[in-house]
């Protein structure tokens, strides 16, 4: 009970709703994050089970300073540019595990708990949300980095206008009589002020000019489990840093043939879909292509084969 669990997802929605029997809480741009500790060392897993510990000790240091000594819980790393939580910003901290290097990046991170499936040896996932919500209020000291993932009740319009008027991501709406299970499910809602979803990286074009790496990412998604569908080409978004760094990691995934079942018009360079990139945008075009696409940052916590278009 207080070791990895695949965590609940929510489903895409348009629907913008009020009703007393869902909760709503601040959709976080962050990398998700399941927490762990069976009276020794606190563990932290990623969406997909990859220990991650190492990459946040001070997020360890607090669960194991704040919490008791048995409990799994759920929630969000994230990083914070202004007053918005920035997953390109927490890309700074992704792939570093020494303290001196994470400790130089300066780039402070904070854990927001929203969600509790065990305590005490007791598995609580069969309760309602709002139950297992006041569990982990008293089971959490919340003092930074670790922080409580406060909801509102029923008034879902106007806190979704709300929170677009501020520039978050948008919310996510919680059955609140709903148990905890893994997977995708319809009683966890996401409702987007902007648009953005994982892609996978099926080739790149050559850099113009000065610029260095790389000059865009060919991105697709899989068509359920099966072939590769192409979305676009990523060309903004990207520094110095990252374009040479991306460029290492896709010359390592040379292939000769386009991944991509759909004709690709760019001269390219093919390689393994297996890099798995955050992208933002406007909308859909009515080919199927990305309009206004922005790379913001790397997904190490998604399989490639689990990236499909996310549709309401």
């Amino acid at each position: 009970m207080t070791g990895f669990r695949e965590p609940m997802l929510a489903t895409l929605t348009e629907r913008r709703f009020s009703s007393p029997d869902w909760v709503f809480e601040r959709k976080l741009d962050g990398m998700r994050a399941i927490a762990g500790r069976d009276g020794g060392a606190v563990r932290l897993w990623s969406r997909t089970g990859r220990p991650i510990e190492a990459g946040f000790p001070e997020v360890a240091d607090a669960l194991a300073d704040l919490g008791g000594p048995r409990f799994t819980a759920d929630g969000e790393i994230v990083a914070f540019d202004g007053a918005q939580t920035s997953f390109a910003r927490l890309q700074g901290r992704i792939h570093l595990t020494d303290p001196a290097r994470i400790a130089a990046t300066g780039i402070r991170v904070h854990y927001y708990l929203f969600d509790l499936l065990s305590v005490e040896g007791e598995d609580v996932t069969r309760l309602p949300l709002r139950d297992r919500k006041r569990l982990l209020r008293r089971a959490f000291t919340f003092q930074d980095p670790l922080r409580y993932s406060v909801h509102r009740n029923t008034d879902g319009e106007a806190l979704f206008a709300d929170a677009c008027g501020r520039g978050w991501e948008g919310l996510i709406a919680k059955r609140a009589s709903s148990r905890y299970h893994s997977g995708r499910s319809k009683n966890w809602l996401k409702l987007k002020c902007v648009r953005d979803q994982e892609f996978v990286v099926g080739g790149f074009t050559d850099p113009q000019g000065s610029r260095a790496g790389f000059g865009a990412l060919l991105v697709g998604y899989h068509d359920g489990r099966g072939p590769l569908r192409y979305a676009g080409k990523v060309g903004t978004g990207y520094d110095d840093a990252t374009l040479r760094a991306l460029r290492e990691r896709m010359d390592a995934l040379a292939e000769p043939k386009s991944p991509f079942k759909d004709p690709v018009r760019e001269r390219a360079h093919w390689v393994r879909p297996e890099l798995v990139v955050q992208v933002a945008f406007t909308e859909w075009t009515a080919d199927g292509m990305l309009r206004h696409p922005r790379y913001q940052g790397e997904r190490t916590d998604k399989p490639a084969r689990d990236v499909v278009r996310e549709t309401a």
